[in-house]
């Protein structure tokens, strides 16, 4: 199948390592299922018999969600287990819990946990396909090809376009696997919000930092908001959500900053009032649900490539 030529990885880990190629296959095979979304019989065969096990160590809406109806939809079986209901609260290790979801057959794991690199880790540890579905404030590499898949969507290719993540990026997992995601896509990327959490040193990533909104708005073809990370802060970056949301949160004025036809994203929880006014989330400008469908179809195609990546692997090994 053509869309599987330049997909080999058994895993699904992170944004970082991969090439701009890599990245439009999940893309072209999302764009593929995306098409049967909306059929009478929504289900696919491409996974029937296959066990998908969500670990979600971090609570979760969207992301859970989306896996869990993904695995559906492609005729999987899935079974989700929350931190608090698994034996980790009795003191066992992530090794040891995912050694034995192993030991019960399961054939993928979709992980998230507040750890960084929680992922790699359990990779190395079980025999079967690790999916993050975000790692601390490491990566949340779904999120970034969805949002990446939206903008794409929206803008045509991404060539030359400017793109603002507006918020709080230092504690964000969700701005760095974008970063990853559209700097490789040729996107302009500018981050931008107080200096306490857009630290200079980002400019390594080869993006643009910006503590000035006017200028980080300016021409930008679209906008990505980003909530505020209180549970992985150990302190106070800024005085108060009032004092952000006067001096960093989207309302009326600001978005007249952006190009007329610019878009307005928001990987949620979105914190309305907080980082965006609610008129404006709910606003034509929006693409916020449009995100969350396409997620459905970025993490169907995500099962699928590393699966199949996975079974052929096994072919060889027994050749």
């Amino acid at each position: 199948m053509k869309r599987l030529a330049n997909w080999n990885h058994k895993h699904l880990i992170g944004l970082e390592h991969l090439e701009r190629e890599e990245l439009e296959v999940i893309h072209e095979t999302a764009r593929s299922f995306r098409q049967t979304l909306g059929r009478p019989v929504k289900k696919l065969p491409s996974l029937r018999g296959k066990t998908i096990v969500n670990l979600f160590m971090e609570p979760s809406t969207r992301t859970r969600l989306a896996f869990e109806l993904a695995a559906k939809r492609l005729s999987a079986d899935i079974i989700s287990i929350i931190g608090q209901a698994s034996s980790l609260t009795k003191g066992e290790t992530l090794k040891d819990t995912a050694l034995n979801v192993q030991a019960l057959n399961a054939d993928m794991i979709v992980l998230r946990h507040s750890s960084a690199g929680s992922p790699l880790y359990l990779s190395q540890v079980v025999d079967v396909p690790v999916i993050s579905a975000g790692d601390g404030a490491h990566e949340h590499p779904t999120q970034g090809l969805l949002d990446s898949f939206t903008l794409r969507d929206h803008l045509g290719e991404l060539e030359g376009k400017k793109i603002t993540i507006l918020g709080d990026i230092l504690f964000s997992r969700v701005a760095r696997s974008n970063v990853f995601a559209l700097t490789k896509l040729g996107a302009q990327v500018t981050l931008a919000g107080p200096s306490t959490l857009v630290p200079h040193d980002f400019t390594n990533l080869g993006v643009e930092v910006s503590h000035d909104l006017k200028a980080a708005l300016a021409d930008a073809d679209a906008v990505m908001l980003l909530r505020i990370q209180h549970e992985r802060q150990s302190s106070t970056h800024f005085p108060s959500l009032g004092e952000y949301t006067s001096m960093f949160g989207l309302n009326e004025h600001r978005v007249s900053w952006l190009k007329p036809n610019a878009i307005i994203m928001h990987p949620g929880p979105v914190n309305r009032g907080v980082e965006i006014d609610s008129t404006l989330a709910d606003s034509k400008r929006s693409v916020i649900l449009d995100q969350v469908t396409n997620g459905l179809a970025i993490r169907m195609a995500v099962l699928y490539l590393c699966s199949t990546a996975s079974d052929f692997r096994k072919k060889e090994l027994a050749q």
